[in-house]
């Protein structure tokens, strides 16, 4: 075992068999914790929160997506898991039959990385797709991508960690690089610099924006509909977005919403008071998930609360700005707000989210601070042959 904590298999024969019950399915959430269990920057997700995710009956992305899951054995014992999906909505839109891989983790085997795509690619095939790229879920909002760079370095909380060897073994299968995602670690200032405080109120007077008093959650869900109707609109080009669903909006509010602070989010309206930009951000779950191994019980909510309530480190969850307000500066504006909660609860570092590596617009949003990009994701494709 090195001192990232993964251990290596040897070849053998290799058993793929699909989730088909309740048991398997939590075999299937489950074996990233024994996988990783002697890694100390694996971050799991919320254990409750993935089982809906994959329950057909609870994620609204089944109604435009096909998903089967798989795990692999060897003697008896998971070595390996992975999912399968069909994005039909995002086929659609794009004219390209894609099959998305995701929810990969294996052991350091050829064999069974080999098999589990193999799986993949066949279904694919079988659903007369033409293309495999991922790793990809059902939309933007679950984990994307094979970690490159950063390998010693704690995910945001709900971003995932992988070992050194994925990358490498999945390009010996042929699969070659379709996009990076990167992460900056910005350093926060001890006041707000200059030049975002000018520019905040240049944009300000120059085209008549405020932002509204947001107290509780309840003021903040009567902006809701507004910031992710700003989201598909501003993400709508960003590669392998799918447009969010009124479903899936109504089941994010009651999933993602309660968690978030009102303090920690910033609001820009016009004159006519509607929305025009959003910044969302949270202090990071990261250690608390850890430490509470993704279970909510016995000790979970405890840490979790105490994470949310004292903290270092923020983690920058969204930022939607409308199309016609980009590069205008509104930014500023948002960090104004936004800034003054971390200098109140002393937040140190603020960690972005996945950025794609060639989307300038957000990227410049830390030209005026001290920051450094120190994680890399990337997103993997090939061709199916017939």
């Amino acid at each position: 075992m090195n001192r990232l904590g993964f251990q290596v298999m040897s070849k053998k024969g290799i058993v793929i068999k699909e989730v088909s019950s309740q048991k398997e399915l939590n075999q299937f959430i489950k074996f990233p914790s024994k996988l990783f269990a002697a890694c100390k920057y694996y971050v799991p997700p919320f254990v409750l929160s993935e089982r809906d995710s994959l329950n057909p009956g609870k994620n609204p992305a089944f109604e435009f997506c096909k998903a089967k899951f798989w795990l692999a054995f060897k003697n008896d014992e998971i070595v390996g898991r992975i999912g399968g999906v069909i994005n039909y909505n995002y086929n659609k839109r794009h004219r390209t039959n894609y099959v998305r891989f995701g929810w990969l983790d294996f052991y350091e085997d050829e064999a069974v990385l080999e098999q589990l795509i193999k799986t993949v690619e066949d279904w694919g095939r079988s659903e007369k797709m033409e293309i495999i790229h991922g790793p990809l879920g059902f939309n933007s909002f679950d984990a994307s991508g094979v970690l490159v760079e950063g390998f010693e370095e704690i995910p945001t909380s709900f971003a995932h960690y992988n070992f050194p060897y994925y990358p490498k073994m999945l390009e010996q299968l042929g699969f070659e690089k379709d996009v990076d995602w990167i992460e900056f670690k910005v350093n926060m200032p001890e006041v707000i610099p200059d030049k975002i405080a000018r520019g905040a109120k240049i944009v300000k007077n120059r085209f008549q924006l405020h932002r509204p008093e947001i107290k509780n959650t309840k003021d903040l869900l009567q902006y809701a509909d507004q910031l992710f109707g700003i989201l598909n609109e501003s993400y709508n080009g960003l590669y392998a977005f799918s447009k969010l669903t009124e479903n899936q909006i109504e089941n994010l509010k009651k999933q993602f919403l309660p968690f978030i602070n009102p303090d920690y989010v910033s609001i820009v309206l016009d004159k006519e008071n509607n929305v025009v930009a959003f910044g969302i951000s949270m202090p990071s779950l990261a250690k608390a998930l850890i430490k509470s191994k993704g279970k909510m019980f016995p000790f979970g909510f405890f840490r979790i609360w105490r994470a949310l309530r004292k903290n270092d480190t923020v983690d920058l969850l969204l930022i939607g700005i409308k199309p016609e307000f980009q590069k205008k500066g509104v930014h500023a504006l948002l960090f104004e707000k936004i800034g003054q909660t971390y200098f109140k609860n002393n937040i140190r570092y603020l960690e972005t989210t996945r950025q794609l590596e060639k989307n300038n617009n957000v990227q410049q949003l830390w030209s005026g601070f001290d920051y450094k990009q120190h994680k890399r994701s990337r997103c993997y494709i090939k061709k199916l042959k017939l």
